[in-house]
């Protein structure tokens, strides 16, 4: 690893406020996360203790409102947030972008007595979260998901089965789509269980070529009972839920990707500026300068992609499609910089001795979790040329 500082990241944040908060982020990521990062990772560790940090810093619920326990925070501020998180190491980023999306339900389309009693807890109380979407045969058609939740008295019986699941078997509360009617997108629901319930259970997490800390694994649901005060909106409605969640999730998806990225060049700068070849620094040479240079203007392209989404989003306006743009731009980005910090460092590179072949890993999931890039460019081209077989 590069002994270079990297220049901290110059943002326009709306307030002193965020401000502080910024640099309170930058503190926690330098002293209890990025030191551990790599070993971590190697190990295949979850740094539980560090988001118990986060929660107790007022971290894991800065878009949602401080009545119960949130930060109120713009997702201008809590994206950006995000990408510190990241840039120090992409299983703590996603992590807090995944409890986020957990959350989204119960706090947008709750009721006032379900957001009193279980908000506080998930914002603030330590707690982390999963959503469970996806299932083993229902991945970008996720609206033909087989999860079914039967009624039962006052209470709803789930069975069925999620994959790949953020959080998967650790988590203390998932966010579940499980069909209660028909066929199709119609026929969903969203519940909120517990972590702790009979009958849930986790498999043993999957074996990935990146992000090994954290866990990612099936999550079974055998004859799981939860009452009907824990179903999320109407009957019928999870699916839309589902697809709301998605479109914000996949900002906090391009915020990490810019994170990673960041670091990636950081390092590959760091590197390049200290490496000597034939009397003089690597960074010298015309053709690693215009890569350094490639690389950075990509990154602030992405960075000024999320931000405006961001903002559409804070104002109430539409931004589905500059969010599929965002997610799309933004991984696609992380993938290339990531790839060509490892060419910049060269035989080093492709050693775990330095983090930049552990960036080029991890990036590769970017461009597939919450949505594939090709389901990307399916939603822009949606909204620019109108829907299919019209």
């Amino acid at each position: 690893m590069s002994d270079r500082d990297p220049q901290p990241v110059e943002r326009q944040l709306p307030t002193e406020e965020a401000r502080d908060l910024l640099a309170l982020v930058r503190d926690i990521a330098q002293r209890e996360i990025a030191p551990k990062a790599a070993e971590e990772e190697d190990a295949g560790r979850f740094p539980r203790e560090v988001f118990t940090l986060l929660s107790e810093s007022g971290l894991l619920g800065l878009p949602y409102d401080a009545e119960y326990g949130g930060g109120e925070q713009p997702y201008e501020v809590y994206l950006q947030v995000l990408e510190e998180l990241a840039a120090a190491r992409l299983t703590v980023g996603l992590g807090v972008s995944v409890h986020t999306l957990a959350c989204y339900g119960l706090a947008t389309y709750g009721t006032k007595q379900q957001q009193t009693e279980h908000l506080p807890a998930m914002l603030g109380g330590g707690l982390l979260g999963a959503y469970c979407l996806s299932e083993p045969s229902a991945g970008s058609d996720a609206a033909s998901l087989r999860t079914k939740a039967l009624p039962e008295g006052d209470a709803w019986v789930i069975n069925g089965t999620k994959a790949w699941i953020t959080h998967g078997g650790i988590a203390d509360f998932y966010t579940v789509m499980a069909r209660t009617g028909e066929e199709g997108p119609r026929g969903i629901t969203a519940f909120l269980v517990p972590g702790d319930a009979p009958g849930l259970s986790g498999a043993v997490p999957e074996k990935k070529m990146g992000m090994k800390g954290s866990p990612t694994a099936q999550v079974h649901f055998d004859g799981v009972r939860v009452g009907d005060d824990r179903r999320i909106g109407e009957e019928g409605q999870g699916f839309s839920i589902a697809l709301s969640a998605l479109d914000s999730g996949r900002l906090g998806i391009a915020a990490c990707a810019i994170g990673l990225a960041q670091a990636a060049l950081d390092e590959a700068v760091g590197y390049a500026t200290q490496r000597r070849q034939f009397g003089r620094p690597i960074a010298d040479f015309q053709g690693l300068r215009f890569m350094l240079a490639d690389m950075a203007t990509q990154i602030e392209a992405g960075r000024a992609l999320y931000l405006a989404a961001a903002r559409l989003r804070d104002a109430g306006k539409p931004f589905a499609k500059q969010a599929a743009m965002a997610k799309l731009h933004c991984t696609d980005t992380a993938m290339k910089v990531t790839t060509d910090a490892v060419q910049i460092l060269g035989g080093y590179g492709y050693t775990a001795d330095f983090p930049a072949e552990r960036y080029m890993r991890e990036a590769k999931v970017l461009q597939i979790v919450e949505g594939t890039n090709q389901i990307q460019r399916m939603v822009i081209a949606r909204h620019v040329a109108g829907p299919e077989g019209r």
